[in-house]
């Protein structure tokens, strides 16, 4: 069952979620203890613009060990891309869906906030969960963006750098190193 906190609204104690064409998914359930208001963040770096085609990369941090991929053929489906020596980028190698970041030295990983399913980031769907997802789904809590932005030197101007989410106006903005 859900839980409410002020700032985020209903937390998920587990979600879901996968590529477009289906062929991989993932369950994440959550630790007791972890922080979703710190775990979600942003980064507006090159290669996250141009590995996700977007201007920001919207991610969720978890530990990787809270992380079960669900797909029955996940070796032939699931690539990984290295623009960095040890920091992988995982995508579908069917449909093209980007997936993930990670170090792999460390003890996590953050997933695209895309990649949810529809269930659990907006509610798609609640009225058959018996009460476990509520309408709105746990968005706010996933994507709610307060756990950092990786990397703004990249920000666009009259673009990126007016945009809350991304670390602007008097929530201020820094680049912040990335420690896992």
């Amino acid at each position: 069952m859900a839980t409410e906190t002020n700032d985020l609204g209903p937390l998920p104690k587990r979600i879901t979620g996968g590529c477009l064409c289906g062929k991989i998914t993932y369950e994440i359930k959550f630790p007791e203890n972890h922080n979703f208001a710190e775990s979600s963040g942003t980064c507006q770096c090159t290669q996250c613009r141009k590995s996700t085609s977007s201007l920001f990369f919207m991610y969720h941090r978890v530990p990787y060990s809270s992380l079960t991929w669900t797909s029955p053929s996940l070796s032939t489906h699931l690539k990984n891309y290295y623009c960095s020596e040890g920091r992988a980028r995982g995508f579908c190698g069917d449909c093209g869906t980007f997936l993930y970041w990670r170090r792999e030295a460390g003890p996590n990983i953050s997933v695209a906030i895309g990649t949810v399913d529809p269930l659990y980031l907006f509610g798609e769907g609640h009225e058959a969960t018996n009460g476990e997802v509520p309408k709105e789904g746990f968005g706010k809590a996933l994507a709610y963006g307060g756990g950092g932005h990786e990397w703004v030197k990249n920000e666009i101007k009259g673009v990126t750098d007016d945009l809350k989410i991304v670390g602007a106006g008097k929530d201020g903005r820094g680049e912040r190193v990335l420690t896992e």
